[in-house]
């Protein structure tokens, strides 16, 4: 064996199967790893070693089978036919052997070397099932069968060893005897393949391929044979697979009662079920945010202490080394408190993330497009489109980007449509800000009627959509809910930690620079650096915007420019106010009190706070959302089009918040 040569493996599984669990495991590399379909939506590529052997590892989107309906099954079909893959490792779900089996049959009869990672095995054993792992790789054509538990990281070096001893071995594709009918139509088939295209690499499986009507096969490789592809025989083929699945299980299978089941099932009854599942996951939001705020509100106080000595030691320093009165300015004023600003919100965001973590691994966010399956029915969905809107709470740039679970183009652009109205973490500042002086006895509620707003205004808006397109009514959603398990530790560090960075990173970089040009266009006008903040650039912008918003109770001009800049990142709306108000540290006690002061100079109270929520929560989505709506939609006609309707949508409902709320208050 050429030790040189970098082995590249692909790992292929189901949707949920502990692939990219198993991945991380390998490489190391902090990945999304959560219990529903689709969040993988694009391989991913880590690295490991096994006694010298370099290894890459790419890990593929979760699908059920190699019939390329959907974006994700066309991402993976394309990486496992590619010449350069020398080895797939097929993580299957060893809990549920049987549903996995069919992808692993499609896989093995490419003909390239194919080893079965048997994952779960922990739960197999506490299940009280058995598998004979000697008997099932005969039946898979010999192949190497590698029990391994991705969670616990065990039998990581023996499926490494396996991809290095198995590559270069001369692999024989396992054919599944389909009927007398179907493998005399394969043979025609092959063997005009053989003639036509002798270069090509998988002419069984492309005969097989054919016969199933694929449209990408059909148009790669067409042949004329009118005679033998006279329709399509994919119900056929699959039947032929599933024989043979129910075949290696009733030899290879031997299952015991388990108590953890009917431990999942009779929780399932409180969660899934029709009429107490919706409520029910209304209230464990609604407690997440209540952590959020409670538990976040503890701990933000280290976080003021540390910005306050941050800026007083800045000035300090700056002062002492005689720098010019401007300079400190654009540090301390601009920059730190800006940035500093932000980061004070660091707990609340560390705890949300905390809690919606815990919720995926655990397996319950699985059962939540399951339980919205009805509802999103009502307005011609399926509850597989509500997993991106899920995904909205964390950010929305990956939420657009999972609407590719989805096969059709109009759900897709539908999904994305809605998907910006979830509130995502960047709207978490504003709403903990205002809710917090505004509604300091009620700030978990008033945020949580936000997140809430959003979802049945995303879900008002399918609604009518789908009157108007007058689309096919989408079928139920059928999907595989894992088992409920204690989440593990690592898993959840690194998903919050992925988000944790994330909202860093955002803040070093956009939130600095928003921050720095807010500083500009306020002590810069026509004249150059102005005394009277009145007249700098941005106070001239700002009082333009003034009276267009104040029906909507926020013709201030700081708002309007505050808004303005909220279009790069959702959070700079709260950096830009600490800015413009000249407040230091906006997320103390002290800088609540002195925004709340300075508001209350011009009438600004609760009603006016709530409108400018509800503003924050459905205006235009940041500039990368907007980036990513573009490259997922492939059009600029529907993206500018959805930018703006979201924009006329956030100022009629501040607008009608704002009237209707003075009526009362």
């Amino acid at each position: 064996m050429n030790s040189e040569h970098t082995i590249q493996v692909a790992f292929v599984g189901n949707p949920n199967c502990g692939k990219t669990t198993l991945f991380n495991a390998l490489t190391g590399a902090n990945l999304k790893v959560a219990n529903w379909p689709g969040v993988t939506v694009e391989k991913k590529e880590g690295t490991a070693f096994y006694k010298g052997q370099k290894i890459n590892l790419i890990d593929t989107p979760g699908i059920y089978s190699l019939t390329s309906y959907s974006i994700e099954e066309k991402v993976t079909r394309n990486c496992v036919m590619e010449d350069d893959i020398d080895v797939i490792v097929n993580v299957v779900d060893a809990s549920s052997l049987e549903r996995n089996l069919y992808l692993t049959l499609q896989l093995l009869e490419l003909g390239k070397p194919v080893i079965l990672a048997m994952n779960m095995m922990d739960i197999v054993k506490e299940r009280g099932m058995e598998i004979d792992n000697h008997r099932l790789p005969e039946m898979l054509g010999n192949i190497p069968v590698v029990p391994v538990s991705a969670r616990k990281r065990t039998g990581l070096n023996i499926l490494l060893h396996a991809v290095k001893h198995h590559y270069e071995e001369d692999v024989q594709a396992l054919v599944v005897k389909y009927s007398d009918e179907i493998e005399n139509k394969i043979t025609m088939v092959t063997e005009k393949l053989c003639e036509k295209y002798p270069e090509l690499s998988f002419k069984r499986w492309t005969a097989i391929k054919l016969l199933e009507a694929d449209e990408q096969m059909i148009k790669a490789y067409p042949v004329d044979l009118p005679t033998v592809l006279d329709r399509s025989y994919e119900k056929e083929i699959i039947n032929g697979k599933y024989k043979y699945i129910e075949e290696i299980i009733e030899e290879v299978l031997f299952y015991k009662h388990s108590s953890k089941e009917e431990m999942t099932d009779r929780v399932d009854q409180i969660l899934t079920h029709r009429i107490w599942g919706v409520p029910v996951f209304l209230g464990i939001m609604a407690l997440v945010f209540f952590l959020t705020f409670t538990i976040g509100d503890l701990l933000k106080g280290v976080f003021e202490t540390g910005l306050d000595a941050l800026l007083n030691g800045a000035t300090a320093l700056l002062t002492s080394m005689k720098v010019a009165d401007w300079m400190i300015s654009l540090v301390v004023d601009g920059a730190i408190a800006g940035v500093g600003g932000i980061l004070t919100f660091l707990p609340n965001i560390f705890i949300l993330f905390l809690a919606l973590g815990i919720l995926e691994d655990s397996g319950y966010m699985a059962r939540v497009a399951y339980v919205m399956d009805g509802i999103m029915g009502k307005v011609g969905l399926s509850g597989k489109a509500f997993l991106p809107m899920v995904l909205g709470f964390g950010c929305s740039v990956p939420a657009v980007m999972a609407s590719r679970t989805l096969e059709k183009e109009e759900d897709r652009r539908r999904t994305i449509f809605l998907t910006p109205f979830m509130s995502c973490s960047a709207r978490m500042p504003i709403y903990v800000l205002f809710s917090s002086i505004f509604f300091p006895d009620y700030a978990a509620a008033v945020a949580f009627s936000l997140y809430a707003l959003g979802l049945v205004i995303a879900i008002l808006i399918a609604l009518i959509m789908g009157k108007i397109k007058k689309g096919d009514s989408a079928g139920s959603l059928l999907m595989e809910l894992p088992e409920y398990k204690m989440p593990n530790a690592r898993t959840i560090a690194i998903y919050v930690w992925e988000k944790v960075k994330d909202y860093l990173s955002k803040a070093g970089t956009t939130i600095f620079l928003a921050s720095i040009v807010i500083w500009f266009v306020l002590n810069f006008g026509v004249h150059g650096m102005v005394q009277d903040v009145q007249e700098s650039f941005g106070a001239v912008l700002g009082h333009w915007l003034e009276p267009v918003l104040a029906p909507a109770g926020l013709g201030l001009w700081q708002i309007a420019l505050s808004l303005i800049a909220g279009l790069s990142a959702k959070e700079v709306v709260v950096s830009s106010m600490a800015v413009l108000f000249g407040i230091a540290n906006i997320n103390s006690a002290a800088g609540m009190a002195g925004l709340s002061t300075a508001l209350a100079q011009y009438g600004f109270g609760p009603v006016n706070a709530y409108a400018l929520m509800v503003f924050c929560l459905l205006y235009t989505p940041c500039m990368a959302t907007v980036a990513t709506i573009h490259k997922e939609s492939a059009s600029w006609k529907f993206t500018m089009k959805m930018v703006l309707f979201q924009l006329v949508l956030a100022y009629v409902a501040a607008v009608i918040v704002f009237q209707a709320g003075s009526l009362f208050l």
